[in-house]
């Protein structure tokens, strides 16, 4: 399920946190990873996205 109430409530730039999740979400998608996260019932880019709210994704912004 994808965490809406922490994306609303979030101060981050919202457009940006979910670019690094879809982009997370696909190196999650290519590996082992994704088996192991659908096994718990999560969905990927939910799971991913969720992380990223909590800070737990850390990245750069390219200029």
């Amino acid at each position: 399920m994808i965490p809406l109430d922490s994306l609303i409530d979030n101060e981050q730039n919202v457009y940006e946190m979910t670019c690094v999740a879809i982009k997370e979400a696909n190196i999650y998608a290519s590996t082992d990873v994704k088996d192991e996260i659908e096994k718990e019932g999560e969905k990927i880019v939910s799971y991913v996205l969720d992380k990223a709210l909590k800070g737990e994704i850390e990245y750069e912004k390219s200029e």
